[in-house]
């Protein structure tokens, strides 16, 4: 690597620890969850310059982060003691409100604190929970994120900020190490945009399996299928990237869990509903979503849902 290079590295690394509160060089986030999304995201932290503190229920999960250079604790409230950052990787609304209304939690956390939820959260509860904080001069924005395991581990990302305009522009060098930070409004936009995409996202899926499904009983070839497809007006992600990485070769290995997926779409479709939107086929898609949950085992990924949906129609009349 050359000095001009390896110079470019360390502005980069600093520029990410100058975006943390605190005194750069010693520049500290904790980061609560630290499961399949969670540790690769605490890597790219580590790698930039970070320093990590982590807790998860998991001590598992906590001995992998170690391994990777963070500091662990075993509780919660040490999690939040003395933090300036904290990050929330958790599966829902409820978990999250679990740890932020944790009366010990809130006693520990400093004024002048930033919460950065990165999970699948509901917005409305999101904002009642920021409303919370503030009363504590704690700021609490949101910043779900797109990309799958594979993304969190690359540092390819798609981070869908909420949050004040002065909050997410301090955020963004640090948040940059896991991803692109695209700021989609105040509080809980993030949450709405990441819920009304997985929506699309499910429902794009939903229709490829359901067209290469038809197109193999009609015996053509699945592969030319697919290649003309993708050639055409009816591409999408799932027929461009899920299929032909996940679904085609039956290793249907995203690491995307099918029930969190139908989380994320039943959050849509309460958006919907909330403002009387016409919905006929945001609930069509979570209505079979709901059915292919209650028939895969627990832990399918989502793209499993292919395999759902070519049972399903071989046991049709």
């Amino acid at each position: 690597m050359s000095d001009q290079q390896h110079g470019g590295t360390d502005d980069r690394a600093e520029e990410v620890r100058r975006s943390v509160p605190g005194d750069g060089a010693s520049a500290r986030v904790s980061l609560i969850g630290l499961g399949r999304m969670g540790t690769p995201m605490a890597a790219r932290l580590l790698a930039a310059g970070v320093a990590v503190t982590g807790f998860d229920l998991s001590s598992e999960a906590r001995g992998r982060v170690a391994l990777l250079g963070a500091d662990t604790v075993t509780t919660v409230e040490d999690a939040v003691r003395h933090a300036e950052t904290v990050i929330l990787m958790l599966p829902d609304s409820a978990a999250v409100e679990a740890v932020l209304r944790n009366e010990q939690v809130r006693v520990l956390l400093r004024r002048g604190a930033t919460v950065i939820d990165m999970s699948s959260s509901e917005p409305a509860r999101t904002r009642a929970l920021a409303a919370e904080l503030e009363a504590g001069d704690v700021v609490l924005i949101d910043a779900p994120v797109s990309g799958g395991v594979k993304g969190a581990t690359a540092g390819t990302l798609t981070i869908m900020a909420g949050g004040p305009d002065d909050v997410v522009e301090r955020l963004t060098p640090m948040l940059s190490a896991m991803g692109t930070v695209r700021h989609a409004g105040p509080v809980g936009a993030g949450h709405a945009v990441k819920a009304l995409n997985n929506l699309l996202s499910a429902t794009h899926l939903l229709a490829t399996c359901e067209v290469i499904s038809a197109a193999r009983r009609f015996d053509l070839d699945v592969d030319r299928v697919l290649d003309i497809v993708n050639g055409s007006s009816g591409r999408s992600w799932s027929s461009e990237y899920k299929w032909p990485s996940f679904t085609r070769p039956a290793t249907y290995d995203s690491g995307f869990d099918l029930r969190l997926m139908l989380k994320d779409v039943q959050i849509a479709v309460d958006l919907l509903t909330l403002h009387g939107d016409e919905r006929a086929l945001a609930e069509s898609a979570l209505a079979t979503w709901s059915r292919a949950a209650r028939e895969l085992p627990e832990g399918a990924d989502h793209t499993e849902i292919a395999r759902w949906v070519e049972d399903a129609e071989g046991s049709a009349p």
